[in-house]
């Protein structure tokens, strides 16, 4: 068979030159999202208004790269997303290559879209990969449901904290500053790369949301993630429906999914930062890179592995050990799926895991010099002390060189991750269908790497321990409650509607989940191993059943009931949407080391774009995210550690300032401005002989002279 050749999912008619009437409908979706845009410039920049301009502006970004992907017959919402984010890429590339501005890659986004549509227009569309109707209306139906929830997500915002500064900083600087390079979007004058986001991709998604909305990129920023929502819904729904080629249990995987990540934390979980790299990856770049994967195992073809390739490079820019941590699931699918069916799928796995790797390690060869400079990779004895005492709750450290995550933190969140986890084993019954091999093989995969003390360590060494700790995450929960529902409700539906409702009750009291940093630990560890264990048993019996005695037929209750294990996950995810929406506020609802609206117009207006503003920590972590501007120091966890940043050194500057106030320090660092709060040492400059070129009742703004 010539793999290249296959049609992907469903077979189509021919393409042919469409008809006049035909070419007029094509036309109508772009010119209605173009026709939207320019409406909703003309609402006011708040509220309802601000709401309809991301949204129109979003659907603007989104629209080349799903033009690009039928033009291939590629139909998929996770085709259309890996397309759209792959063309920012490339755009950005080029922008940066020409040191122009993001105006070219607005119109490299836009061009490229335009051809595509005059292709389509002019060759018609395809033959290739697209879901059968029922698939079709679920997937519109949640993405309405998604506005809805969306708009919920609106409301829980609340105060800006933690890296939000960060991405805000590099958003605003694409989305402002001429003669771009990689290194004029950081916080620091002539400051070295963060090995992260070296490449910012996704902040120059953003950045051109934030351009066509015609808004500051502090909006995007603040309710972006309300908009994206119901993309981040379709993506999972595709997922699971490649996994399972079930409308009901794809329906139970967005469940799961939504209890899981959104109301077990509660005030919105991580779909409150949905605009912020992490969460994108996680809740949209690594679904529409399993559906994609999986559509290529099942129905091997080029332009699924295009789009695939594509999805990989992407997650690998935008937040590259994630890309690292989906590889380990996606490669012991394809071993589990060989031990468990005589190597069904092996070719095409193969193939797809090749596929979704090359782009992935062409990504961290073009990194490595940066990552080389990083000092949390591979640390000296002393800093590894401080990495383990810092992260000490997440840890079972027995030496320096032997550690690991403790179990009690895998199923930190709560009822779906105890039940799923217990589920695992139960994959056995359905050993010859895919979901089986990707739930024990992944599971098994990522808790060995995680819990065994003598891989740990050096896992940790190579992608660092803040981020060896969230590998964890990978495991295929959604995934396997499905599957395990499945199983359940082929063996007996009352027992799956039943005690799905009762356990999720019971579960919910006992075991709500622990979350935060340091959040004590009372999850159980117990169903941490038997997760591990009974998964590696099932492997090692499924093997044994699938090569001594392949004849053998599967378990009648192998075989899903959809709709059953959707209604039995609902009613068990249920009491865990009610616990969400309980807390469903802002988690942070004041910033008490906030800007006032003064200064930041300040900064905005009278302070030259590129100006280095030398401030205390928390001002200048602002400062850089609410103007173009370079700032001397930010709060070391909040900046790439990596020796030509210069944390320390920066940051005893800072310090030394404030101890004995004078203006050398601004002076060595080339600062142009000093920001000082009223409880700052405003006399002892104002004594040198400087004068406020802005104050208020909080800060007071100084030029500073230059050096001698």
């Amino acid at each position: 068979m010539n793999w290249l050749a296959h049609p992907a999912v469903e077979l189509r008619r021919p393409a042919v030159v469409p008809a006049r009437e035909d070419l007029m409908w094509r036309l109508v979706g772009p010119a209605a999202v173009l026709a939207l845009l320019g409406i909703s410039r003309l609402l006011p920049e708040t509220g309802f208004g601000l709401w309809v301009r991301l949204a129109a502006a979003t659907l603007v970004v989104l629209l080349p790269g799903i033009l690009v992907a039928r033009c291939l017959g590629q139909r998929t919402a996770a085709a259309g997303f890996a397309a759209s984010i792959t063309l920012v890429g490339a755009g950005l590339a080029l922008t940066v290559a020409l040191g122009a501005s993001l105006s070219l890659t607005i119109a490299f986004v836009l061009a490229v879209g335009a051809v595509a549509l005059v292709w389509t227009m002019a060759r018609g569309e395809p033959t290739g990969l697209r879901l059968p109707g029922t698939a079709r209306f679920v997937r519109g139906v949640l993405a309405v449901a998604g506005v809805g929830l969306g708009i919920g997500i609106w409301f829980v915002q609340g105060a800006f904290t933690g890296d939000v500064f960060f991405h805000l900083g590099r958003i605003r600087k694409l989305e402002m500053l001429h003669s771009l390079s990689l290194h004029d979007v950081g916080e620091f004058a002539h400051g070295g790369l963060h090995p992260g986001y070296a490449f910012p991709l996704w902040h120059a998604w953003l950045a051109l949301v934030a351009r066509l909305a015609g808004v500051e990129p502090t909006s995007v920023a603040a309710h972006e993630a309300s908009i994206l929502v119901p993309v981040a819904l379709v993506l999972v729904f595709e997922m699971g429906w490649a996994i399972f080629r079930s409308v009901g249990l794809a329906v139970a995987v967005v469940l799961g999914q939504l209890a899981f990540k959104v109301f077990a934390p509660g005030h919105g979980g991580v779909y409150r930062f949905l605009w912020e790299p992490a969460s994108v990856a996680t809740q949209l770049l690594v679904p529409a890179a399993v559906a994609l994967f999986f559509h290529f195992v099942r129905r091997p073809a080029w332009p699924t592995a295009l789009f695939l390739a594509a999805t990989s490079g992407s997650l690998a820019l935008v937040h590259p050990t994630y890309a690292l941590f989906l590889a380990i699931p996606l490669g012991a699918f394809v071993i589990a799926r060989t031990l468990l069916t005589r190597g069904s799928d092996f070719r095409s796995g193969i193939l797809g895991f090749a596929v979704f790797g090359v782009p992935m390690a062409l990504a961290f060869l073009w990194l490595a010099p940066t990552v080389s400079q990083t000092i949390p990779v591979s640390p000296r004895p002393a800093q590894l002390a401080q990495n383990l005492h810092h992260y000490r709750a997440d840890l079972v450290v027995h030496s320096l060189a032997r550690y690991n995550l403790a179990p009690e933190r895998i199923d930190r969140n709560g009822a779906v991750a105890v039940v799923a986890l217990l589920l695992v084993p139960l994959a056995l019954l359905a050993r010859r269908r895919r979901w089986s091999a990707l739930v024990l093989g992944g599971t098994v995969a990522v808790l060995g790497i995680e819990l065994w003390p003598l891989v740990f360590p050096h896992f940790s060494d190579a992608v660092s321990l803040s981020q060896s700790r969230r590998a964890s995450g990978f495991i295929p929960f959604a995934v396997a409650l499905a599957g395990g529902a499945a199983i359940i409700s082929r063996f007996s539906r009352a027992s799956a509607i039943a005690g799905g409702l009762a356990c999720g009750i019971w579960l919910q009291i006992s075991y709500a989940g622990d979350f935060g940093l340091r959040a004590a630990k009372t999850e159980p560890a117990i169903v941490v191993w038997i997760a591990l264990y009974g998964g590696i048993a099932a492997l090692v019996v499924g093997a044994l059943l699938a090569w001594r005695r392949p004849g053998l037929p599967p378990l009648a209750w192998a075989r899903p009931r959809g709709v059953t294990a959707a209604v039995a996950v609902l009613l068990f995810v249920l009491p865990v949407a009610v616990h969400g929406f309980w807390q469903w506020t802002p988690e942070v609802k004041h910033d008490r080391d906030a800007l006032t609206p003064g200064l930041v117009r300040f900064l905005q207006r009278d302070v030259a774009p590129r100006s280095v503003v030398f401030a205390d920590l928390a001002t200048s972590y602002r400062a850089t995210a609410f103007a173009p501007v370079y700032v001397v120091a930010v709060p070391p966890t909040h900046a790439a550690n990596t020796r030509p940043n210069q944390l320390a050194k920066r940051r005893r500057a800072v310090l030394r300032f404030f101890t004995h106030p004078s203006l050398e320090e601004p002076q060595a660092w080339n600062a142009q401005w000093l920001v000082l709060t009223r409880s700052g040492p405003v006399r002892a400059v104002e004594r040198r002989g400087l004068q406020p070129a802005y104050e208020d009742d909080k800060f007071v703004a100084f030029r500073v002279p230059a050096g001698e």
